[in-house]
C-alpha cells in the first residue's frame, strides 16, 4: 500500500475516533483487531515473522483494551466477555508462537460474533446505556 493511502486511512480513522461515541469506538477497536489478525495471517503465509509479530502484538493490545474497558458491575455479560477476551488473548499468543493461521481464524471467528452482536445494538438502547452510565458517574462524583 502506498504511503499516501496509508496516511489517508490513518487520518480517516483519527477523524472518526475524534467524533465517535463510545459505541463507535468499540466498533473501531474490534475492526482494528480483526484487520491486524488478517495482516498476521498474510505475514505467516509470506514467512514475514517480524510483520506477524507486530500485527499480533497490535491485536493483543486492542483486545486487552477492550477487556479493560468492560464494566465489571454489569453482571454475567461482562464476566462472560472478560473470559472470552482472556481466551482470545491466550490464543493469540499461541497463534504467534506456533505461527498458526487456524488459531488466528478461531479468534477472528469469536471476535466477529461479538462484533456482529455489538453492531446490532439499536440506537435507542445505546442512548439508554449512555444515560445510565452518566447517572452512575454523577452518583460516584457526588459520593466521592
Amino acid at each position: 500500500m502506498s504511503y499516501g493511502i496509508k496516511a489517508y486511512k490513518a487520518v480517516g480513522i483519527k477523524d472518526d475516533l475524534a467524533v465517535a461515541d463510545p459505541h463507535r469506538v468499540i466498533q473501531l477497536l474490534m475492526q482494528g483487531a480483526l484487520e491486524n489478525m488478517a495482516k498476521a495471517k498474510g505475514c505467516i503465509d509470506r514467512n514475514d515473522f517480524a510483520g506477524k509479530s507486530e500485527a499480533v502484538s497490535k491485536a493483543i493490545s486492542i483486545i486487552s483494551s477492550l477487556q479493560g474497558s468492560l464494566d465489571m458491575n454489569a453482571g454475567d455479560i461482562s464476566d462472560n466477555l472478560f473470559a472470552l477476551y482472556e481466551f482470545m488473548l491466550n490464543h493469540l499468543i499461541l497463534a504467534s508462537r506456533e505461527k498458526s493461521i487456524a488459531k488466528l481464524n478461531e479468534v477472528m471467528e469469536i471476535l466477529l460474533t461479538i462484533k456482529g452482536a455489538w453492531d446490532q445494538i439499536p440506537v435507542a438502547d445505546r442512548e439508554k446505556g449512555y444515560q445510565l452510565q452518566a447517572q452512575r458517574d454523577q452518583q460516584q462524583a457526588v459520593g466521592a
